[in-house]
């Protein structure tokens, strides 16, 4: 909900209702001229006021080397927020979707937590659509069968109007979201400064913002990925935060283990949480630098 200089803003149709992209072609971006370059795009995670913001400190590092696009989600950010219970194949479809509106060949694929999950649904399903995906902390939420959706908090969000109460008064507020990001989502909670704060807090109060966010923390959004991550054919590399609070790394580990042919790389990084892209920009950048030349031959 706060862009990079230089970033325009565009949006598609899809069969859920239109997603707002961001991507850089304004000045000093404009000025490269190039028109054929690779496509590289972002998808951001899930909770409370989640937006392309999330990359929003990685992809300008690209700008003048690929085709920059990173969307808000539907029901997140500017996107539209139809009111229901979000499911899984709802956001697979969507991401389909984009990437056949969006782009012209295999794209490139930078995605994060539960959102890296679901990609890797949709490039089992349309591989023609994708090149390589690099992919932070990609979590089912209940691989290995670990059933998030019969926690407690999940049960308890699960209660008519108290969900709702819960979301305005414990999520959509300034302090609910810091207390997330420092407490849930980030490994230091000295790296959440100010301006994440409110670039969450716009997300999270936009209109029917509550529908989408409810679905995921009920564990509507949930499955076992290890019950998908063989069938995966494309290039991965997967980068997983070792003080990620609702998935560790060794659940990244099995997962990686599982399908070697596809998964080229699997790296842990110390003293970061659930989104690196946020905790620790610069070091995300090169990583994807890094992973781009290995998994693009």
């Amino acid at each position: 909900m706060i862009e990079p200089l230089g970033v325009a803003q565009q949006s598609v149709v899809t069969s859920l209702g239109t997603m707002v992209y961001y991507t850089p072609t304004l000045p000093p971006w404009s000025e490269n001229g190039e028109t054929n370059q690779p496509t590289l795009l972002f998808l951001h995670g899930f909770g409370g006021g989640s937006s392309a913001y999330e990359w929003s400190k990685v992809y300008p590092a690209f700008a003048s080397d690929y085709r920059v696009i990173a969307p808000d989600l539907i029901g997140w950010g500017r996107s539209e927020h139809p009111q229901r219970n979000y499911q899984v194949d709802d956001y697979i479809t969507t991401i389909i979707e984009f990437i056949e509106k969006t782009c012209n060949e295999p794209a490139l694929v930078v995605a994060s937590s539960l959102t890296a999950a679901f990609t890797i649904r949709a490039a089992i399903l349309r591989p023609d659509l994708f090149k390589a995906l690099i992919l932070t902390t990609p979590a089912g939420l209940s691989d290995f069968g670990e059933d998030y959706s019969r926690s407690f908090f999940a049960q308890l969000i699960s209660i008519p109007i108290l969900d709702q109460l819960l979301y305005s008064t414990g999520v959509a507020t300034s302090n609910g979201v810091s207390s997330f990001l420092e407490n849930n989502q980030f490994a230091n909670a000295n790296r959440v400064y100010p301006e994440i704060v409110q670039a969450y807090l716009k997300s999270a109060q936009q209109p029917n913002a509550q529908y989408a966010a409810l679905s995921f923390v009920r564990g509507d959004l949930c499955f076992d990925l290890s019950l998908y991550i063989t069938q995966l054919t494309i290039p991965t590399a997967i980068i997983w935060g070792k003080k990620s609070q609702f998935t560790g790394p060794e659940i990244g580990k099995r997962l990686a283990a599982m399908n070697p042919q596809a998964i080229k790389a699997f790296l842990e990084i110390d003293e970061v949480g659930l989104t690196p892209q946020l905790e620790l920009p610069a070091v995300t950048v090169g990583l994807i630098q890094k992973y781009l030349k290995i998994l693009v031959q």
